[in-house]
């Protein structure tokens, strides 16, 4: 019954409605291919719909970064913490953690550098192109990222690790007490300084992914919303049927962009992607007549603050805690107390609720994505595990992905983001 097959043939499956999926399928209709895309809910109804909304050329610092491990374990009684690890037996996750704390190396940082700035440049090139043909009106601007400080030591090491992605061509400017309330002025007093980053763009996510999935749909691409994929099945050197709650489906090529789901759908395989769903938060209120105009950072309490039109989101704080999509309110809580030291009473006054969201961000070990064919497969190709960085590597991800699908060469190193790095 799991793998019976009705009228469900195409040449490409993308299993995911996720940023990564509508891109890929974007670039895989400009190739002239038949498109078929399954989504479990809706499109854009996961991590993409509520993130940040950055696209942060500057963030090229993986999330395995030296100190991050130990700072879970400090914070591990403490369920609002910034950076949560919930304990719990599973085998896979303590496989992940030992995984992350293997990665989390100074030399293996310094290596992935330039190839998650490769992909970020990269992405940041196709928005322009994608938003005009789709039409989207997602607010996309490219002014920069402000990191605002309180603290003169985290203000010096924001500085110090500005200096060393600067070695990989990240722009970056130091601005003093003076300087940082110029460049926005809705900081409060309590802002000593910070790094000012204006390669960096900001978009509105859940309008540009839905604008990409109305195109794809509008120039022929079968999008099937509510199918969830519940396994692969092999057939020799290729997957055969992909199992759904709605029966089988048969392509000649299948596209692995299920997010943190997608562990679950290759398991059958014997596949192992070892991702992890961190679970993150963001608050949009109503956009107050004083706001910032420029996306902030605030490091000291992990919050993102970013202008979306005539709203503002506050987003942050990672919780591994498996596949749970409860909310808890005191993360959500820390997140809007994290906020107001950093801008004056009249920014923060009146700010009107919109809404409370949470998604599942698919983290790998090593922070970098799993994208490229399947090792064993001649029809698979996996594009997962992006942690923090989907929404922005999610143009370049889906052009990698059409190139792969045609036998082509992808037109950045993927060395480092190989589908079978971990076995």
């Amino acid at each position: 019954m799991a793998g019976q097959v009705g009228d469900h043939s195409t040449d490409v499956l993308i299993i995911g409605g996720g940023v990564v999926g509508v891109c890929a399928a974007y670039y895989l209709l400009k190739q002239g291919r038949d498109v078929t895309l399954i989504e479990k809910g809706d499109i854009c109804s996961g991590a993409s719909y509520g993130n940040a909304g950055l696209i942060a050329v500057s963030h090229v610092v993986p999330l395995a970064e030296p100190g991050v491990f130990a700072q879970g374990l400090r914070w591990l009684m403490r369920p609002d913490s910034p950076f949560y690890i919930r304990p719990r037996l599973d085998r896979d996750f303590a496989r992940w953690l030992w995984l992350f704390r293997r990665a989390a190396t100074h030399q293996r940082v310094r290596a992935a550098m330039p190839a998650i700035r490769d992909l970020q440049f990269a992405s940041l090139d196709l928005f322009p192109g994608i938003i005009d043909e789709t039409q989207a009106e997602c607010h996309f601007e490219q002014r920069g990222l402000l990191m605002a400080f309180t603290q003169p030591k985290k203000l010096a090491a924001a500085v110090e690790e500005a200096r060393v992605t600067a070695e990989v061509g990240i722009e970056y400017e130091e601005l003093d007490d003076d300087a940082i309330h110029a460049r926005e002025p809705s900081l409060s007093s309590n802002v000593i300084g910070g790094v000012y980053h204006p390669q960096d763009a900001h978009i509105e996510p859940a309008a540009f992914v839905r604008a990409v999935g109305r195109h794809i749909r509008e120039n022929g691409a079968r999008v099937h919303e509510g199918v969830e994929a519940l396994g692969l099945e092999r057939s020799g050197r290729n997957v055969g049927v992909v199992t759904t709650t709605r029966g089988g489906f048969q392509a000649r090529e299948v596209v692995l962009a299920g997010g943190a789901w997608s562990p679950g759908i290759a398991g059958p395989l014997g596949l192992r992607l070892p991702i992890q769903a961190a679970k993150g938060y963001s608050v949009t209120v109503r956009r107050p007549e004083t706001s910032p105009s420029i996306p902030l950072l605030l490091p000291e309490t992990r919050v993102a603050v970013t202008p979306m039109g005539d709203t503002l989101r506050f987003a942050g704080t990672l919780e591994l805690a498996g596949m749970d999509l409860s909310v808890n309110m005191r993360r959500v809580q820390a997140i809007v107390d994290g906020v107001p030291p950093y801008l004056t009473d009249d920014a923060t006054a009146d700010m009107k609720l919109v809404e409370i969201w949470r998604g599942l961000r698919p983290c790998s070990p090593d922070g970098l994505p799993f994208i490229g064919r399947a090792s064993g497969y001649d029809n698979l190709t996996v594009a997962a595990g992006h942690s923090t960085i989907g929404l922005a590597l999610g143009p370049i991800t889906g052009k990698l992905v059409s190139q792969f699908v045609a036998h082509e060469a992808p037109e950045i190193d993927l060395t480092l983001c190989d589908v079978g790095r971990y076995g």
